[in-house]
């Protein structure tokens, strides 16, 4: 394989970005049609499942604090290869599980592991680009990103068929595989020489400069109304459409990738128009977007309508407006920080993913055998967003 150049128009590093990027919602989306069938095999309650996805939440959450400032201290290479080795060592442990206790467990630890892909891969893009290059490569990135979501619960629900449902992880470690392979023989270093802190004192330090930035403040709250939207699909919809309206792990799968041509679809919007318009009015027009979308999905489930597209056409138009609000949100809460972007990176995926943790266990304990927590949720969400927006993002101080 050639050295990857690292020009702004360069496909292959655009795919490999966005693939690692991607490694969260692979983790998820390859799973989640795998649920009703370890609960089967465990007899385990549905929470009891739920919580294997709330592990891998938490070790997204943890792993992100950690593999920001250590690509700061010692370089994006060396930081991503330790993470992608980890998430391989997991996907193993996972085929030989014996019980529901070992994969929750083991799910965490394919968390920390797979969490340095998207730290890592944002902040090579801010070591590149600031503001609207910045916002226009991390859209490209999401449409390769946004196959991921259809691809993978397809193929999930395919080998679930075949093979069991330890064939997911099967596909995890073959992904691990192929990603290592190709960090090692194309990916260069893009980390700026001695960015980063050296001692838990200075990345400490560092966080709390971060956090004191209204510049980042900002952003990081839009971004985190739109992500709660987000898990509240990737968490609930399975139960919600396989065990409520009775639809079976294929035809789920099938859904699941429906909505996310949304995803797709609003990032090449995005990438085409945020340099014509610029990242303050796209995120104003996501957020909106995002808010009326959630409020639809909430009306219909409150006045009973039990319909399949009653919940996947709103949530479609959700992830149409999310992607116009992620990269541009993305971007503006990085740009402030040249020297220390993967510290920044760690701040905006740990958040973001805790708060993913919670939306799962408050939705599975919240499960009625209907739609409306999850898209209560999404409606919360959307006007989460939305005032972020108006009242944080408007301020002179975050401009």
């Amino acid at each position: 394989m050639p050295r990857m150049p690292l020009s702004p128009g360069s496909v292959w590093l655009t795919v490999l970005l966005g693939l690692l990027v991607a490694l969260t919602p692979l983790g998820t989306d390859s799973y989640v049609p795998t649920l009703p069938a370890i609960a089967l095999t465990f007899g385990a309650q549905v929470s009891a499942v739920q919580f294997t996805i709330t592990t891998f939440f938490f070790g997204i959450a943890a792993g992100q604090l950690a593999w920001g400032p250590l690509s700061d201290r010692f370089g994006r290479k060396p930081a991503l290869l330790c993470g992608l080795a980890l998430y391989l060592v997991s996907a193993f442990a996972c085929i030989g599980a014996d019980s529901l206790a070992e994969i929750t467990l083991w799910r965490f630890v394919q968390g920390l592991g797979m969490s340095s892909g998207p730290v890592i891969a944002r902040t090579i893009v801010r070591d590149l680009h600031s503001h609207e290059q910045a916002a226009r490569m991390l859209a490209r990135m999401m449409v390769v990103f946004g196959i991921v979501p259809i691809a993978a619960p397809l193929m999930g629900a395919q080998l679930l068929e075949w093979w069991g449902w330890q064939a997911t992880f099967g596909l995890l470690a073959v992904v691990a595989f192929a990603l290592i392979v190709s960090v090692v023989t194309g990916l260069r270093e893009t980390a700026p020489p001695n960015a980063g802190a050296s001692s838990i004192g200075g990345i400490a330090r560092t966080f709390a400069r971060i956090l004191r930035e209204p510049r980042f403040i900002a952003p990081f709250c839009v971004l985190l109304g739109v992500q709660l939207g987000i898990f509240s699909f990737v968490t609930n919809s399975a139960f919600v459409l396989v065990a409520a309206l009775g639809l079976s792990p294929r035809e789920y799968s099938v859904l699941f990738a429906v909505v996310m041509i949304g995803q797709i679809a609003g990032a090449w919007f995005t990438s085409r128009m945020v340099m014509r318009l610029g990242m303050a009015r796209m995120m104003r027009f996501g957020t909106k977007l995002a808010f009326a979308s959630g409020l639809v999905a909430a009306v219909l489930a409150w006045i009973g309508i039990g319909h399949w597209l009653a919940i996947v056409l709103p949530f479609m138009a959700f992830m149409f407006a999310a992607s116009c609000v992620v990269p541009n949100a993305t971007a503006a809460a990085l740009s402030p920080f040249p020297g220390s972007a993967g510290t920044a990176s760690s701040l905006l995926g740990a958040c973001a993913f805790v708060l993913g943790a919670a939306v799962s266990i408050a939705l599975g304990a919240l499960y009625d055998g209907t739609a409306r927590p999850m898209t209560s949720a999404l409606a919360l969400a959307g006007l989460g967003a939305l005032l972020a927006e108006r009242f944080l993002m408007r301020r002179p101080a975050a401009a």
